[in-house]
């Protein structure tokens, strides 16, 4: 019989690796929203996690505020900078995020569509749901960056028939 030995760093090092993976595939944001960007941006949206999108994309994003998704949300210099700043800081951290999804939507990219890939576009197109990056209409804590499938709920008068993507 054959007996390993293993240092304590050595297993503590392991243990902490494997919980890191596990609480990034949970679903779960790794870090505490910028107040200034939980003020500036939930004040027309979610305040997506950073880790949802590649910094490249992020740096995109805060250089076109201006032209933000159809919406001028220009804020000042100082704004921009401790907010890109973070931003750049905390990218690419979430749902094994590796390419820059097209217009740099978060609704595009690669890890989205996979997991939404069940839901049919009536189901976006609902008045209780409005549109794909409206996340709070189904997942419960998405304001605090929770995406967790445990927390999912069944949007509000949308037919039972989309009820077993829900499910699945």
């Amino acid at each position: 019989m054959t007996h390993f030995s293993i240092k304590p760093l050595a297993l503590t090092a392991l243990l902490l690796a494997c919980g890191a993976a596990v609480h990034a595939d949970s679903g779960r944001a790794s870090v505490p929203l910028l107040p200034k960007y939980q003020q500036e941006c939930a004040a027309c949206h979610l305040a997506y996690p950073p880790g949802l999108l590649p910094a490249r994309a992020w740096d995109r994003v805060m250089n076109g505020l201006d032209r933000h998704y159809g919406t001028d949300a220009s804020l000042d210099a100082a704004a921009v900078q401790q907010i890109g700043q973070w931003l750049q800081a905390h990218a690419d951290t979430y749902k094994r995020v590796s390419t820059e999804p097209p217009q740099d939507r978060i609704t595009e990219s690669a890890w989205f569509l996979r997991k939404h890939r069940k839901l049919d576009a009536p189901v976006w197109q609902h008045a209780s749901v409005k549109s794909a990056a409206n996340c709070a209409a189904c997942h419960t804590r998405a304001e605090q960056g929770s995406f967790d499938e445990s927390e999912l709920q069944f949007p509000r008068g949308l037919d039972a028939r989309y009820r077993r993507a829900f499910q699945d």
